[in-house]
C-alpha cells in the first residue's frame, strides 16, 4: 500500500466472521477487529480502522451446534451444508465485484445483505 500509495479506505479485507451464519455476507467500512486476530494485525500496520472489509459468514460452532472450540472450528474443513452455502456465497459476491470496483457500494451492500432464499 504504501508503495503505491493507496490510502486505507482503498483496501478492501475480505475476512471469516463467525457473527455470521455460513453463506451470510456483509461490507463495512471501519469497525473494530473484535478480537480477530488477522484484523488486528492490518488495524496495527495501518494505524486505523479505516478500511473495507467483506466479512463472509462462517457461523459460530455453538450457533451450529459444533462441539469444537473457535479455534479449531475456523481452522477445520466445513461440513457439506455449510460448505456449500461459503460457496454460493463467495460466487455472490465474485459477481458484485465489477459492481464494488466501479464505486457502486450502496448497490452492492443492497445485493449482499439481502440473504438468497434458503
Amino acid at each position: 500500500m504504501r508503495f503505491f500509495k493507496f490510502a486505507p479506505e482503498q483496501l478492501l479485507v475480505l475476512h471469516d466472521e463467525l457473527d455470521l451464519m455460513p453463506g451470510q455476507v456483509r461490507l463495512k467500512l471501519g469497525g473494530g477487529h473484535a478480537g480477530h486476530n488477522g484484523l488486528r494485525d492490518i488495524q496495527r500496520v495501518l494505524g486505523t480502522p479505516a478500511y473495507w472489509r467483506l466479512r463472509l459468514g462462517i457461523g459460530h460452532p455453538r450457533t451450529l451446534g459444533l462441539p469444537h472450540d473457535v479455534a479449531n472450528f475456523v481452522l477445520s474443513m466445513p461440513q457439506n451444508a455449510e460448505l456449500q452455502a461459503i460457496n454460493e456465497m463467495l460466487d455472490r459476491c465474485y459477481h458484485q465485484l465489477p459492481r464494488l470496483l466501479d464505486g457502486q457500494v450502496e448497490a452492492v451492500t443492497m445485493a449482499l445483505h439481502t440473504d438468497p432464499p434458503k
